[in-house]
């Protein structure tokens, strides 16, 4: 006979999101179910994030034996054993596991159900042996690699994010399908290893970001080895010898071929709603997700949506802050709703690209008049020190000179946007970056250098200049 649960609170999805959900209210005393049917942890810590991260920064570490000679260290090329490369993947993985794990979560005080959940009716989930019947339930199942319908795909070997850190031989040739984050970072990552690399891009690569800074990247990943083409359409794909593959495409040149050894599929990503039967609970959902209020509750009251599968910005960042909303909903009735635009995101390429708000173009389309404040790495002292000087920051003001939107291109740019998240959660505006002290030399002077350009003008005013000038008569 099943097992019937009465719990407070029912997550389903132990990613980053459902997580902090159940730790939470597990630690002010709610009784708390969690259902998984996969690995603890999610897509981030077991094929995301953490893992992609890790092979950056191996990757990086090749590319600055590379490139010494500027400081009087011989250029040296690596010896790059990729099978130790991955080991160093999956010990960055097994290092954080222990934080996500069942066991963990068990000794909180929450209910670990590894089984599928799914829908039986609006107050009712069922999952293998177990019955649960909460007063709420939070869905947090993430996305999925999502596969293009290209002719032919379905029968060549090829990876997504979730298969491809399990090589442990480097690819000879790595094509990439998808010109995205996922896809340019994990290009650059191969291509430092000593992979050739190609990605393919139906539009253009990085196209989401601001075009002035993402051309920055794509010129430095060119001049690195990648091969980006852009604009070009994959028309098909075919196995060709022993385990490797051809794409045929269509681009401004017209049709032609690329052979390959290895083939990377990161063309988007898709909600995880297919298994949970979401009709029988009343919750309106379509390709692009779970439908869910700013307050992140679907169309059936009992029930939020957090993180990919509630469509929108699908980032591990933004399932966390998700997650601190809908707490405040469930635990202790306070109002909270979604504020898109005081949510960064970053690629991890080299340079880094980072975000914040509303872009150049978003914001003259809403607020009309705007300003446009820059800085280059190159004007500052520790860029030149490290000789990162490649980049700048953007920044775009409104009235008064609030700041509506940061982007930067650069070393460091993620690192600087946790600044600029605070600046544009309290609504800040330029005066008040113009008179923070920034430790010297630190490449985050940018920011501010940047915000005092909005004040020069006031130097050529004529009655600024009347001003000083009659003040000095006092002594």
């Amino acid at each position: 006979m099943p097992t019937t649960l009465t719990p407070d609170i029912c997550v389903i999805g132990a990613g980053s999101g459902g997580l902090t959900v159940a730790a939470a209210a597990a630690s002010f005393g709610v009784p708390v179910v969690l259902i998984e049917r996969g690995r603890m942890g999610g897509d981030c810590l077991n094929y995301g994030c953490v893992p992609s991260k890790s092979l950056i920064a191996a990757g990086r570490h090749a590319a600055r034996l590379r490139h010494g000679a500027g400081f009087g260290i011989a250029d040296v090329e690596p010896d790059v054993d990729f099978r130790k490369v991955m080991q160093h993947v999956e010990s960055v993985i097994a290092a954080i596991a222990p934080n996500d794990s069942v066991e963990r979560f068990t000794a909180l005080g929450v209910k670990v159900v590894q089984e599928e959940a799914r829908f039986a009716d609006a107050r009712t989930v069922t999952a293998g042996d177990f019955v649960i019947r909460a007063r709420r339930f939070v869905i947090a199942t993430g996305s999925s690699p999502m596969t293009p319908p290209i002719p032919g795909l379905d029968d060549v070997p090829y990876h997504t994010n979730e298969t491809i850190f399990s090589q442990k031989k480097l690819p000879e040739h790595l094509i990439v399908i998808g010109g995205g984050p996922i896809g340019m970072e994990l290009a650059q990552a191969h291509r430092r290893l000593g992979a050739r690399v190609t990605v393919i891009e139906a539009m253009k690569a990085l196209g989401k970001d601001d075009p002035e800074l993402a051309a920055i990247v794509l010129k430095q990943l060119r001049e690195e080895g990648v091969e980006v083409l852009e604009q070009t359409k994959v028309s098909s794909v075919e196995k060709r010898g022993r385990g490797g593959v051809r794409v045929h495409v269509e681009g401004a040149e017209g049709p032609g071929a690329i052979d390959g050894s290895t083939l990377l599929v990161a063309a988007g990503r898709s909600p995880n709603t297919q298994a949970l039967e979401l009709d029988k609970a009343g919750i309106a959902h379509d390709r692009s997700g779970i439908k869910v209020s700013r307050k992140l509750r679907t169309t059936n009251r009992r029930v939020y949506a957090i993180g990919d599968v509630a469509g929108g910005l699908q980032f591990t960042h933004v399932a966390g802050y998700h997650a601190g909303l809908v707490i405040r909903a469930l635990l202790f009735r306070l109002p909270a709703s979604e504020k898109r635009d005081t949510i960064p995101w970053a690629t991890f390429t080299d340079p880094e690209l980072a975000h914040i708000g509303l872009t150049e173009e978003a914001a003259r389309t809403r607020h009309g008049k705007i300003g446009i404040l820059r800085w280059p790495y190159a004007e500052n002292d520790r860029a030149q020190t490290e000789r990162k000087t490649s980049g700048f920051i953007k920044l775009v003001t409104g009235r008064g000179g609030r700041i509506l939107g940061v982007s930067i291109v650069g070393a460091n740019a993620s690192e600087m946007m946790n600044f600029w998240s605070l600046a544009l959660a309290k609504k800040m505006r330029t005066r008040d970056i113009a008179g923070y002290v920034a430790p010297y030399p630190t490449m985050s002077e940018i920011g501010k250098r940047a915000a005092i350009t909005h004040f020069t003008s006031a130097t050529r005013k004529p009655v600024v200049r009347g001003l000083i000038r009659f003040m000095r008569l006092f002594g």
